[in-house]
C-alpha cells in the first residue's frame, strides 16, 4: 500500500493520500490550512493517482480548510460523520474565539457531494473495506478509520506518545475516556497508525507507552 502525507504548513496536519500503488487509484484524508490544494494536487500528479474520495475525521479547520478545492476540483464525494458535517460550511460552533477571529470574514461552503458517516459504517474504496469507527472526545463527530484491519486512521483521537485535547467547543473528556476504552483498546496491536498530526505509530507500541492508554490499563 502507497501511504503519503503532506503536513500542512498551519498546525502540521497530516494530509493523508493512500493507494495501492503508484498510477493507482487513492484517497484524500484531511487536507488542512491554509489551502494545500496545489501541494496535494502536485503529490497525486507525482504518483500519478487519482483521486476516488475524500475523507474528514472531524469538521475543524486545520483538517478541513482544502476540502472545497480538492473534492470539487477533482469531483469526488467527501464523507465526514453526521455529528460534525454541520461545521464545514459553519466552523465558528467548533472552534475557539481566537482562531475565528483571525479569519476574519471569511466565509465557508460544503464540498459539492458532502456525505454523513455513521458508527460501523462500511465502505468500499481501492479495493480496501474501510470501516468508520465514531470516537467523539475531540469532537462529538470525530471518526477513526481502518483500512482492511492493516491502517487505523486515528485523526486527533490518538496520537504517537498522546491523545487529542478535549477542551475545544463539542469535546468532552468523559467522551475520550470511553473512547480510548471501549473504541481504541480493543484494536489490533499490529495496525499501523496514521495520527492527525505527528509521526506514525502502532497500536502495539502505543499500548505500551502512551501514558493516556497505559493509565487505563494499570
Amino acid at each position: 500500500m502507497l501511504v503519503l502525507s503532506y503536513p500542512a504548513p498551519m498546525f502540521a496536519t497530516n494530509c493523508w493520500v493512500i493507494s495501492a500503488g503508484v498510477g493507482q487509484e487513492c484517497i484524500i484524508i484531511d487536507p488542512g490550512m491554509p489551502d494545500i490544494s496545489s501541494e496535494v494536487t502536485m503529490l497525486v500528479e507525482e504518483y500519478r493517482l487519482k483521486p476516488v474520495a475524500a475523507l474528514l475525521t472531524h469538521g475543524h479547520l486545520d483538517h478541513t480548510f482544502s476540502i472545497v478545492p480538492l473534492a470539487d476540483g477533482y469531483a469526488i464525494p467527501t464523507y465526514i460523520h453526521s455529528e460534525d458535517r454541520r461545521f464545514v460550511s459553519n466552523p465558528s460552533g467548533i472552534h475557539g474565539p481566537d482562531l475565528m477571529a483571525q479569519l476574519g470574514e471569511m466565509t465557508f461552503t460544503e464540498p459539492k457531494d458532502l456525505r454523513e458517516l455513521k458508527n460501523g459504517e462500511v465502505i468500499n474504496l481501492l479495493d480496501l473495506k474501510l470501516t468508520a469507527i465514531h470516537a467523539p472526545g475531540h469532537t462529538r463527530g470525530s471518526t477513526m478509520f481502518t483500512l482492511n484491519e492493516e491502517i487505523l486512521i486515528s485523526g486527533d483521537v490518538l496520537f504517537a506518545g498522546s491523545i487529542g485535547r478535549t477542551d475545544l467547543p463539542t469535546g468532552s473528556a468523559a467522551q475520550m475516556r470511553e473512547t480510548l476504552i471501549k473504541k481504541v483498546l480493543p484494536l489490533n496491536d499490529d495496525l499501523r497508525v496514521l495520527p492527525g498530526h505527528g509521526p506514525e505509530t502502532t497500536i502495539k507500541f502505543e499500548r505500551k507507552s502512551n501514558p493516556y492508554l497505559k493509565e487505563l490499563t494499570s
